[in-house]
């Protein structure tokens, strides 16, 4: 099984956490997102994932992309370590909060989007800052309610789940851009507990290969 990610793609940080999770072994394949012009771009990387975009997951001769689908694919393939609640449910509120962050939270601060505000929009570094702070702000504090609800040691009572992995990956990015996350003390507990084990330690971008 082949990983093709970068170490500071959020999306393939997911994934990580996710085969380490399920103890999968699997090869990681550096794309560097910025590196002449950025290696995703480059024509055999995009025959394999025509979005441009990482990560990209080959299981012999099957291929897949986008985090929450592959980490489905890996569910059902790989069923020890479940990491949804077995009833319909728990399954589909987990998926939900998953889907807050992947489609509400992060694609409006990933490296593209923030790339256009830049480049082709002449945004101002303050003004882009007030944009990534704007919508994880916003997405950080719906989230907090939910958890005030749900969370045990993880966003779901205490075993880890789909939602662990999703917000941990996004507070890393929220850091990461010097958000102020002191508004949200149970998101943030989460993460500490879910950031002691074994299997998101292995995930850190800071302790893949290619970190630089």
């Amino acid at each position: 099984m082949k990983l093709y990610g970068y170490w500071r793609s959020t999306a393939a940080y997911r994934v990580r956490i996710a085969l380490h999770l399920k103890e999968i072994t699997f090869e990681s394949i550096s794309v560097h997102l910025v590196k002449n012009g950025g290696e995703q771009h480059a024509n055999d990387y995009s025959v394999l994932n025509p979005n441009h975009l990482v990560p990209t997951l080959v299981d012999g001769d099957f291929s897949l992309n986008q985090s929450l689908a592959i980490i489905d694919y890996l569910e059902h393939s790989h069923p020890k370590q479940a990491l949804y609640p077995s009833d319909a449910k728990g399954r589909v509120k987990v998926q939900a909060l998953a889907l807050d962050i992947a489609c509400e939270v992060h694609p409006l601060n990933n490296l593209r989007v923030q790339q256009y505000l830049a480049g082709t929009l002449k945004v101002t570094d303050e003004a882009k800052q007030l944009w990534l702070e704007h919508w994880m702000t916003i997405g950080f504090t719906a989230i907090e309610i939910q958890l005030n609800d749900s969370a045990g040691r993880y966003c779901f009572a205490d075993s880890v789940s789909v939602a662990d992995i999703f917000l941990v990956a996004q507070v890393y990015n929220a850091h990461r851009f010097n958000v102020d996350m002191s508004a949200y003390p149970i998101i943030n507990q989460v993460v500490e507990n879910c950031n002691k084990l074994p299997a998101f330690i292995k995930a850190l971008p800071e302790n893949q290969a290619d970190a630089q």
